[in-house]
């Protein structure tokens, strides 16, 4: 009788088992990083206006519009969310050089506009995000183009 047998099968499976584990822990890994997203970022040039390939938005000279694939967000930044047609906070007040990330968690398009032609969203379906890095300091008003009820403030210092 051989009682080894017995052992050296769970011994087996157990490597098998533990193999697995690690491999659905590194594929879990893979997913995670790739659902971090990424960014376009478009500057305008300083001598005239230029059109973004990600939004077809019109940036004014020296502007830079970062369109994120995934909510983005981080040190250094706000989120805003659009939801139930209303701007969620109305206003944040964040530093030079700092991103707002707007989110729009309706099943409907929203068309961020700054009133002075600060930033464009261009069309946001729902889930969509629109990012912007604002490089100078003041009060920024903004509103939607679709439904003008929806207004918000962006200080920036």
């Amino acid at each position: 009788m051989n009682i080894r047998k017995p052992s050296s099968r769970i011994a087996s499976r157990t490597g098998i088992l533990t193999v697995l584990a690690l491999m659905s822990l590194m594929l879990l890994t893979v997913f995670i990083a790739a659902g971090c997203g990424g960014t376009t970022t478009t500057t305008a040039p300083t001598s005239g206006p230029t059109t973004t390939a990600a939004t077809g938005t019109t940036l004014a000279p020296g502007t830079t519009v970062t369109t994120a694939t995934t909510a983005g967000g981080g040190a250094g930044g706000a989120q805003v969310s659009l939801a139930n047609i209303a701007i969620s906070p109305t206003s944040v007040t964040i530093k030079v050089g700092d991103t707002v990330t707007w989110t729009n968690n309706d099943a409907f398009a929203h068309h961020l506009v700054g009133d002075n032609g600060e930033f464009d969203s261009g069309n946001m379906d729902g889930g969509a995000t629109f990012s912007f890095t604002f490089k100078t300091a003041g009060t920024i008003a903004y509103h939607c183009s679709i439904h003008p009820e929806m207004k918000g403030t962006i200080v920036v210092q």
